[in-house]
């Protein structure tokens, strides 16, 4: 080993020696620069857009269990690979909450350190005039007959809104010489700062409505069918907030009369209008009752919840008649397949009267089941039915009428819309007739029980939102544009004046000298003009010599 080489690989003498413990302090204290820099916020911000996207295209736990699990047994490799990385529960994720959380963290480290500098900014000084004020982008040279005082306090008296030092000259041969240092444009800086709290308090008031708000909706035929907000079972649907479990809700409670639609003559939906009643808070125990109309966009708020009116449908009536003359009359849902015409398919179940059948599982055979479809407005096609307009102009249906066990005493789930395939498939339900109906119409099975068509009513779907920060959501949407205007709007500037006599007394060329430097501190589009117009508000037309402008041009005196 040469001599060179043991002079570079020796440490070198009088370096100190760092620490473990000043290392990690080191370490700590780079990411935390890293963290709470602006740049590692926009991209954290970006990651949170981007992390919400697949919550926005594949299905959810907290909306949809059962597509969920369709989704995944349809994709049985990818499905549970995907489920592992809490792709369906996106919102509830720990990847989602961890960019949640280093985006406030982020945020808050870059804004308290720029409250605190614009802070020292408020408090200190306009700064001094530059020494060679020729050497601004924009310089102005003129001279007065008046003294440097008058002059000066002329020219502090028209730079209202500015903020504004005076100070006494320092220059080397410049006779009383005076300064004025002036900045406006302080509210560009607390704009920005209202802008990013806002940011904050909006992600943080988002945060807390879903912890603490829930999401409930509830199928209503709008025949006075009404429902209260009591529990989690009152609604079809129920989404809680993490920290909600589902006891304490508001009670409100709705009754609908009936919906209109408005439809235009390609049968595109115009407006949606449902006039029902409600009872809300002390109303409820007292049963005093509110009237309101709900419309697209226009929900029922009342108490800090809101009632909207979500979609429509309409709930076909059947009667059946039994051998001995007992009935069963229900009104149920089916669901739109159609969006356009409304053509919608569900099925019903009816249980035997009571005593009709004393045993048991004879009263489950003589069970009836009707799956088929409704057309508000029937168009056959021989005899396929489909609708030819949403508006219920000519109701139709097209039945299957089942007879046996449709399975009402199982205890099982089963699909609102659908039978039991399998019930089907295993003859406990079998089919006795395939019909088309109109209202009034009937049909008679072979033991004489008879399904009357009724007609149809319509339903509606009501969504109840509960959000108790949605007020302080708009809140701070609203301060964040109004500290985005603030920052687009106001520019930063600054102005420097110099007074100073020259020449001397015995020549009587003993004239006030006034330079005028100005910067742009932000946005230095169009400050050429306005720094022009500055100038002439400030000195004015000025009879008494030569104005040297910034681009070395002259004005020749009057």
């Amino acid at each position: 080993m040469t001599a060179t080489d043991t002079q570079t690989s020796a440490p070198r003498p009088g370096a100190p020696k760092q620490s473990p413990i000043g290392r990690a302090a080191a370490f700590v204290r780079n990411t935390w620069r890293g963290l709470t820099s602006m740049r590692t916020a926009l991209v954290l911000l970006f990651l949170l857009a981007l992390a919400a996207i697949p919550g926005a295209l594949l299905p959810q736990r907290s909306l949809n269990v059962g597509k969920v699990d369709e989704y995944i047994a349809a994709r049985p490799t990818l499905g549970p690979f995907m489920d592992r990385l809490e792709l369906f529960d996106v919102f509830g994720s720990f990847w989602f909450t961890a960019i949640y959380a280093l985006l406030f963290i982020s945020l808050i480290g870059c804004i308290l350190p720029r409250c605190a500098e614009y802070y020292r900014a408020l408090r200190a000084r306009p700064v001094n005039a530059p020494r060679n004020l020729s050497r601004l982008p924009h310089h102005v040279e003129t001279t007065f007959d008046d003294e440097p005082d008058a002059v000066i306090d002329r020219i502090s008296g028209e730079l209202r809104g500015w903020r504004v030092e005076r100070r006494e000259g320092t220059t080397k041969g410049r006779d009383g010489e005076l300064t004025l240092s002036a900045e406006k444009g302080y509210l560009r800086e607390a704009g920005n700062l209202v802008f990013h709290i806002s940011l904050v308090a909006l992600l943080a008031t988002v945060a807390l409505g879903k912890l603490f708000g829930y999401e409930g909706q509830r199928i209503l035929v709008a025949n006075g069918e009404e429902f209260c907000t009591t529990s989690p079972a009152s609604f079809d649907s129920f989404i809680a907030g993490i920290e909600l479990d589902g006891t304490g809700l508001r009670p409100i409670c709705v009754r609908v009369h009936d919906f209109t639609a408005d439809y235009l003559d390609n049968g595109q939906a115009e407006m949606f209008t449902s006039n029902i009643e409600y009872q809300y808070g002390d109303d409820v125990t007292a049963n005093i009752w509110s009237d309101a109309q709900l419309k697209v966009n226009h929900p029922l708020r009342v108490g800090g919840d809101r009632v909207y009116l979500q979609g429509h449908g309409y709930a076909p009536t059947f009667t059946v008649t039994w051998p001995n003359g007992e009935t069963r009359t229900e009104t149920m849902q089916w669901a739109p397949e159609d969006a356009t015409t409304f053509l919608s398919s569900g099925a019903m179940r009816f249980d035997p009267p009571g005593g009709m059948y004393p045993d048991a599982d004879e009263r489950r055979k003589n069970q009836i089941a009707l799956e088929g479809l409704f057309a508000p407005t029937a168009a056959f096609h021989g005899t396929l039915l489909s609708s030819a307009f949403p508006a219920m102009v000519d109701p139709a249906v097209a039945i299957d009428i089942y007879k046996g066990d449709s399975g009402l005493d199982t205890g099982s789930p089963q699909s609102l819309f659908s039978l039991n395939t399998e019930l089907i498939n295993q003859g406990r339900l079998v089919k006795q007739e395939r019909v088309n109906l109109k209202p009034g119409e009937s049909v008679t099975l072979e033991d004489g029980t008879e399904v009357r068509f009724d007609g149809a009513v319509d339903f509606v779907n009501l969504q109840v939102s509960h959000d108790p920060f949605q007020s302080w959501v708009l809140v701070s949407a609203v301060a964040m544009m109004a500290g985005l205007l603030l920052s687009l709007l106001i520019k930063r500037r600054r102005v420097w004046v110099r007074v100073y006599r020259a020449g001397t007394v015995s020549d009587g060329e003993r004239r006030t000298v006034v330079e005028l430097g100005g910067l742009a501190r932000t946005d230095q589009a169009g400050w050429g003009d306005e720094f022009d117009r500055l100038v002439s508000r400030l000195l004015g037309e000025n009879p008494a010599g030569d104005r040297v402008l910034d681009d070395g041009a002259q004005e020749e005196k009057a």
